[in-house]
C-alpha cells in the first residue's frame, strides 16, 4: 500500500500510470492491484492499458482487447484480472488506467509510493512524468512456460 495519496481529475481519455520493468524474459500479466479512494457516490469505470516503453515515451498498447473495470465508491484495494487477456510483456512497460467518462466533483485519490520512479499522466495530447512519487500500481506476473 502506498505511503501517501494523490488525486487526479476524472476526464474522459485522460490516463494515469507507472513505468515498470517486466524483466528480460517474457512474462504474462496476471493481475493489476492498486489502492484508491473514490470519493463519489457512483462507481467510476476505467480501462487498463499496457504500453511498451521505448525511449522516453510509451509506444504500442500490448492489450489487444479492452480491459474494463470499475472503482466502487469508498476506499478500496482493487484487483483487476488480466490473466484472460493473455498480455505478454518484457522489458520496460507502462501500466495505466484510462478514464472512460468525465466526472465533476471529488477526484479519486490513489495510494502512491515515494521514490518509485514517478507517475505518468496523459492528458489529451502527450505523456508527462511527475517525478518522485508514483501511483502504487502493482502487477502480478507469471513466467511464460516453454512449449
Amino acid at each position: 500500500m502506498g505511503s501517501s495519496n494523490s488525486s487526479f481529475s476524472v476526464t474522459k481519455g485522460h490516463q494515469v500510470g507507472i513505468k515498470m520493468n517486466a524483466g528480460r524474459k517474457p512474462v504474462q500479466l496476471m493481475t493489476l492491484n492498486f489502492g484508491v479512494d473514490n470519493r463519489n457516490t457512483d462507481s467510476l469505470q476505467f480501462k487498463v492499458n499496457v504500453y511498451e516503453f521505448k525511449g522516453e515515451q510509451p509506444g504500442e498498447n500490448l492489450a489487444d482487447k479492452a480491459i474494463i473495470a470499475a472503482m466502487p465508491p469508498g476506499k478500496n484495494r482493487l484487483d483487476v484480472d488480466l490473466s484472460k487477456f493473455n498480455i505478454m510483456a518484457k522489458g520496460e512497460i507502462l501500466v495505466a488506467i484510462e478514464f472512460l467518462t468525465s466526472q465533476s466533483g471529488s477526484s479519486p485519490s490513489f495510494s502512491i509510493g515515494l521514490f518509485n520512479g514517478g507517475t505518468y499522466r496523459y492528458e489529451g495530447t502527450e505523456w508527462k512524468k511527475m517525478p518522485v512519487a508514483g501511483v502504487d500500481f502493482n502487477v502480478v506476473t507469471m513466467a511464460r512456460k516453454k512449449s
